[in-house]
């Protein structure tokens, strides 16, 4: 299908298939998922939008069989580390359960509040314009099964915002799980406590 960026102008492809297969998971294996704003506009830099999705994360986890071991939001993207529990527990479901909720309420919110925006993440589907919160796509996902490589994903997440120059030290980050294996409190989300650890609890 030929989709067309009304905020460029610039036209692409994006293939359809007829039957779309769910991601399936292998139990016994973590994930990291990587969620981007569309066009790396920075709409998780408000308190406000990065509330929803603190909000979306822990609904989803609620609902479906997955724990959370690690997660971080910037201004432009977002790291999420799960471990599935159930094999109906695709990363699909994951992936739309935590980024749909938040999409709904930030469109909204633009179109209430900002409608100046509207342009900018509107495209054209065929006959039907659709608005775009996030980068269509899964991102950067990544799949680890060895415990030393989960706790390598989880150190580079953490230090996402020091890279950026956000913060001096991980967990003055409010915005992540760093605090949390720090055993600071209060945090925002609490994770699960199912991972082997190198950390003190």
């Amino acid at each position: 299908m030929r989709m067309r960026d009304t905020a460029t102008g610039k036209t692409y492809f994006r293939k359809l298939r007829r039957s779309p297969k769910p991601e399936e998971v292998e139990l016994g294996q973590a994930y990291e998922l990587t969620f981007s704003c569309y066009h790396r506009f920075q709409f998780l830099s408000r308190d406000r939008t990065r509330q929803w999705f603190v909000e979306a994360l822990a609904e989803a986890r609620r609902k479906s069989s997955f724990d959370l071991w690690a997660y971080v939001i910037m201004p432009e993207h977002v790291h999420v580390l799960v471990y599935p529990r159930a094999k109906e527990t695709t990363v699909g479901r994951i992936r739309s359960a935590i980024k749909e909720p938040v999409a709904r309420k930030a469109i909204a919110y633009m179109e209430e509040n900002a409608p100046e925006w509207l342009p900018k993440i509107t495209v054209r589907e065929g006959q039907r314009l659709r608005r775009r919160f996030w980068q269509p796509g899964g991102g950067y996902d990544r799949t680890a099964i060895k415990i030393e490589t989960v706790h390598s994903m989880i150190d580079y997440i953490h230090e996402n915002p020091v890279r950026r120059n956000l913060v001096n030290c991980a967990t003055d980050w409010e915005w992540s799980s760093a605090r949390w294996y720090a055993g600071l409190s209060p945090v925002l989300i609490e994770m699960d406590r199912t991972l082997p650890t190198k950390y003190e609890l």
